[in-house]
């Protein structure tokens, strides 16, 4: 998949995860075009999902946050206005922007822009054209579903035997 293909894909799908399994489609596996064990970065597609993924956090047309149960999300623009419309549903940590940058160390930091600063004036007017259903249609069934609790591993005790 070329960048270029993985920005229709989010531009198909409107909201999609980065890498993480859940209600919506993700990015590494549409690349690897595959479901992905364990770290994607050992894949034979590693560094072509690397590419993918840092030419989508670099694209205008693509919010990166952590919208969908706290995992790298990203949204294409068209949504933009309906994410602002029902901002009220969500945590404002997980509508922040998420922006990665490299230091001039060569440390790697991500910051994050809060909702809605990040919000251009325009999207910001769309938002208000739509009313509260509209929006959360077009953001997809997950947008009103509750999320799951994380699954709890229950570990046995040992039990001392006389």
């Amino acid at each position: 998949m070329t960048p270029k293909q993985a920005l229709a894909f989010v531009r198909r799908h409107g909201v999609v995860l980065a890498s993480a399994k859940g209600p919506v489609p993700n990015v590494v596996e549409a690349v690897a075009s595959e479901p992905i064990k364990g770290s994607w970065w050992s894949h034979p597609k590693g560094r072509e999902i690397f590419r993918v993924l840092q030419h989508l956090q670099s694209s205008k047309e693509i919010l990166v946050c952590r919208l969908i149960e706290h995992k790298v999300t990203f949204v294409h623009r068209r949504l933009w206005p309906a994410l602002m419309r029902t901002a009220s549903h969500f945590p404002a940590s997980d509508i922040a922007q998420v922006r990665e940058e490299h230091t001039s160390a060569g440390h790697h930091i991500t910051r994050d822009v809060a909702f809605p600063k990040w919000v251009p004036a325009e999207v910001a007017e769309e938002a208000r054209k739509l009313n509260e259903k509209q929006a959360l249609d077009a953001l997809g069934a997950w947008a009103t579903q509750k999320p799951q609790a994380p699954r709890r591993t229950v570990r046995k005790k040992a039990v001392a035997r006389t």
